[in-house]
């Protein structure tokens, strides 16, 4: 842990330390999705053909060409794209590199736990005689767990919606569709990451308020200010103008935002009844 008399050079080969070790988790993860499958094996226990008395383990074995990130790619074009709609590759290599990309995805998510890790070890020393009253468990629950929701959230509500309101968009024109699917990856994977990290709004706002340079009331005078941010961004990442969709975005995100602000006004009011 880096300690507030470290000079400007200690912090930063601490914080390049630190990188250097997210980045080679990151790597690892990914270089096992991309070359290693998951295929169930089911063993009958008691030899009676009666599957409800089965057990099926879920097995990992070298799959360069049927890989973890190939049966996510085929697991999410089945689940999320309208039944006439086809995934194609319109070079060689477009398939390869969509499979890096989810593996990548895949490799980030993996890494969490390294990363809360890193980061709350690097910025603990800012929040001061809060740091104590904090365990890791405490950081890393909250903020992996609204990392998925975001995920989840995304994956379940909002890419779906706008996958079928664009497909209905070429259907009223009477146009095939059929999408890239680096295009398809990219358009997926946009919205994974940006849920993701939108979620991790109060987790933040938590932190920056440890460190004791805002307060709640800050949070709170700020409201209509982050509120028309959050709109502002929501309308830039959706593809399209229907002023719909991009209210799947700003809306989540401004219930984020409250519920930072309650969860630090909550932690200040403890503190006085402590004090």
């Amino acid at each position: 842990m880096s300690s507030s008399g470290m000079s400007i050079f200690e912090h930063i080969n601490e914080l390049r330390s630190r990188i250097l070790r997210i980045v080679i988790s990151l790597v690892i993860i990914t270089i096992f999705c991309m070359s290693i499958g998951i295929k169930p094996i089911t063993f009958d226990l008691d030899g009676d053909n009666n599957n409800a008395n089965d057990l099926t383990l879920y097995i990992p074995y070298p799959a360069p060409f049927n890989n973890i990130a190939q049966q996510v790619t085929k697991y999410m074009e089945s689940t999320l794209l309208p039944p006439e709609v086809k995934l194609i590759q319109t070079a060689p290599g477009q398939a390869f590199f969509a499979h890096v990309y989810v593996s990548l995805l895949l490799g980030l998510i993996g890494t969490m736990p390294i990363i809360i890790k890193e980061v709350y070890g690097f910025i603990s020393p800012a929040i001061g005689k809060h740091t104590k009253k904090i365990r890791v468990i405490n950081v890393f629950l909250p903020t992996v767990s609204l990392f998925i929701i975001g995920m989840a959230f995304s994956y379940v509500i909002v890419i779906p919606f706008m996958l079928n309101l664009l497909y209905n968009y070429g259907l009223a024109i009477g146009v095939e569709t059929f999408l890239n699917i680096n295009e398809f990856i990219s358009f997926v994977l946009q919205f994974f990451l940006g849920f993701g990290i939108a979620f991790e709004l109060p987790v933040v706002m938590y932190a920056i308020s440890l460190t004791g340079i805002v307060d709640s009331k800050f949070w709170k005078n700020n409201f209509r200010y982050a509120v028309i941010i959050l709109v502002i961004f929501g309308a830039l990442i959706t593809p399209d103008g229907s002023g719909i969709t991009m209210w799947f975005i700003a809306l989540p995100m401004i219930t984020m935002y409250v519920i930072g602000m309650l969860a630090i006004r909550r932690r200040e009011k403890k503190t006085l009844e402590i004090s």
